[in-house]
């Protein structure tokens, strides 16, 4: 029997209000009156603005760093990192979606230390000790990365020109709290609610299925797809519902601690590398990669993927409910406006399955339950760069 290892996670508040004990919470890891610094999003600076006053209610001194784009460049977690080690931060608090959040764990996992950021891309060297602890705050409900020990950011690449997406990987990145206050993603549009729940949706299926699945994976996994089923819908045509809301938060932060256990699958190799070429949205992107594997991945677990099936909703034995699967998910794609047509970037599919190949999204692929062939992969990609024209 194979050993496996579960580990508990940060601590997490959850619920409507959570939010009012960011500062109790940011004075005991930090200390009173410590220098703390707010890695915020700056999509939201109105909520970035709470979480400030918030801090500075319990009397610690905030420094706030609002220079962060999706796919977070390195140079920015350098530039976050510099700043706590300039001002001899306690703390780091993240908030906003998964680029914020990433950018705020690597900056305190690295800030100790003198060595550049992409010196840890791809676990190449072990993160420094030291790391500062981090308080994640998500405003959207999808990356889970309030519960994961990976953070996703983007390098120079030498070969194609433009960036990279890359991970680093360590304890040290894993924050010691996750604030999940549904009230910080009512003002996510419709569009993007439906992505990262999808994202979430994602991570949750792959990490019950794959080749490192078990139960302490798929626990948590498969009550996030039931979350995300009965929620997401409700949570995209009514974005003041914060019950829907708020159980699609928390389906992604149980999502993130089955990927952090058992990680991912094609459909993030993927899906990262549309979003090395092309910018896609990263929960549209891994949303639709899945949508192409999903018939194929349930034919060689039948067992997993029949588990997730009745998750959403399918009755029937282990091989009935697999085979609904596919069909199922792809409804509700339609159900919340997933766009569907990649058809626009004029990317070759030959190319995409290259990229999905590269050493970063290598792990992806052979964690996945099914081994797809070259030739294999590149239907895939070709099925997911047609599947949504005219």
């Amino acid at each position: 029997m194979t050993t496996v290892e579960w580990q508990r996670g940060p601590r997490a508040l959850s619920g409507p209000g959570a939010l009012a004990g960011l500062g109790p919470e940011a004075t005991t890891l930090a200390g009173s009156g410590a220098a703390v610094l707010l890695v915020a999003d700056p999509g939201v600076p109105a909520l970035a603005d709470i979480a400030e006053s918030h801090l500075a209610s319990a009397g610690l001194a905030v420094l706030r760093y609002a220079e962060v784009t999706g796919d977070p460049k390195a140079a920015q977690v350098e530039a976050a990192a510099e700043l706590a080690r300039a001002k001899a931060v306690r703390l780091v608090v993240g908030l906003g979606g998964g680029s914020a959040l990433d950018v705020a764990k690597l900056a305190g996992a690295v800030a100790g230390a003198a060595a550049p950021v992409l010196d840890y891309a791809l676990a190449a060297r072990p993160l420094p000790p030291g790391a500062l602890p981090v308080i994640a705050v998500p405003t959207t409900a999808g990356t889970g990365s309030e519960a994961t020990r990976v953070a996703i950011f983007s390098r120079p690449d030498a070969e194609g020109g433009g960036d990279a997406k890359v991970w680093a990987w360590g304890p040290e990145l894993q924050p010691r709290v996750a604030i999940l206050d549904p009230e910080m993603t009512v003002g996510l549009p419709a569009s993007l609610t439906a992505a990262t729940g999808i994202d979430a949706l994602v991570h949750a299926i792959e990490a019950a299925t794959n080749r490192n699945a078990h139960s302490f994976s798929q626990a948590p996994a498969l009550e996030a797809v039931r979350l995300i089923a009965r929620s997401l819908r409700r949570a995209v045509a009514r974005g003041d519902d914060l019950e829907a809301r708020g159980e699609v938060q928390l389906a992604a932060f149980l999502a993130g601690q089955a990927i952090d256990t058992a990680g991912t699958g094609v459909a993030h190799a993927l899906g990262h590398a549309l979003g090395s070429l092309a910018g896609v949205h990263h929960g549209r992107a891994v949303g639709l990669s899945l949508a192409v594997a999903l018939q194929s991945n349930a034919e060689v677990a039948p067992a997993h993927h029949g588990a997730v099936a009745r998750a959403m909703g399918v009755e029937g034995g282990d091989a009935q409910a697999a085979g609904q699967l596919a069909g199922r998910y792809e409804r509700l794609l339609e159900e919340v406006g997933l766009d569907r047509d990649l058809s626009g970037l004029g990317l070759d599919p030959n190319r995409l399955a290259q990229e999905a190949g590269k050493p970063e999204n290598a792990p992806m692929l052979a964690s996945n339950c099914r081994t797809y062939s070259e030739g294999e992969l590149n239907e895939l990609c070709r099925r997911l760069l047609t599947a949504g024209a005219a």
